[in-house]
């Protein structure tokens, strides 16, 4: 599975073309798809994976949908990303859930969202007290053992009162060093990173897309300029804590 692809087509053509991905019955994607320098060219291969890929709603999928409808968001790039969209994307992003629970051999029912299983973008982390993981799960079925969330951008598993968490990370801004991370479930977790040619993958972004400041976009995240520690500095007052 994987998350946070934000239109980096280098990026997502990496990991799809992985082995195990290529093998894998399912596809999940759990959100901000598209936020990013080449929104279209990503909803479109991935939209081609058909009944494979499964999507979950991000908050910056939802995000596109408001700024279409007359809502800018905050970020220049979602602002100029959602007008290249076409009407049927516009759709699809609007229509995505905020959770889905699939089966997952050797794991059972396991529930994937963006940020938490109640909101597309609050905020939890690797750190986070067991007080806050036991607030934003609230509520879970109990045989839900194993949760799957994004939206921070840094790959972690752990355990919280018995039940799994994992972030896969991000395929397309990552925090922490270059390269597309995601996961591979069943029969158990495996945090995966793949790597490729950052160097022709911020040549191919800063040419192929239409975003005024995409060279500098992709020189930021794809090189990943932002470290772990860095995000977890931003990121900490959010949680809570």
């Amino acid at each position: 599975m994987l998350s946070d692809v934000h239109g980096a087509l280098p990026a997502l053509e990496a990991v799809l073309a992985e082995p195990e991905v290529a093998a894998a019955d399912l596809v999940v994607v759990t959100g901000d798809v598209a936020a990013g320098p080449q929104p279209v060219e990503v909803l479109d291969l991935l939209a081609g994976l058909g009944a494979r890929v499964r999507w979950v709603r991000g908050n910056a999928d939802r995000e596109l949908v408001q700024a279409r409808a007359g809502r800018p968001s905050e970020h220049d790039v979602s602002n100029w990303a959602a007008e290249q969209l076409r009407a049927d994307q516009v759709d699809l992003l609007a229509a995505l859930p905020l959770t889905l629970t699939l089966p997952v051999a050797g794991l059972g029912p396991v529930l994937f969202c963006h940020a938490t299983p109640r909101d597309d973008e609050e905020v939890v982390l690797v750190d986070s007290r067991p007080a806050r993981w036991a607030e934003v799960f609230a509520g879970l079925p109990p045989e839900v053992r194993t949760v799957v969330c994004g939206h921070t951008h840094m790959p972690f598993t752990r355990l919280v009162d018995r039940r799994l968490v994992v972030n896969p990370g991000s395929v397309g801004m990552p925090y922490g060093g270059p390269g597309a991370y995601w996961a591979l479930l069943g029969p158990g977790v495996q945090l995966r990173r793949t790597g490729f040619d950052v160097d022709a993958a911020c040549a191919r972004v800063a040419a192929g897309s239409g975003y005024p400041d995409a060279a500098a976009w992709a020189d930021e995240y794809l090189r990943s300029r932002h470290s772990d520690l860095d995000a977890l500095t931003a990121f900490a007052p959010r949680d809570g804590r």
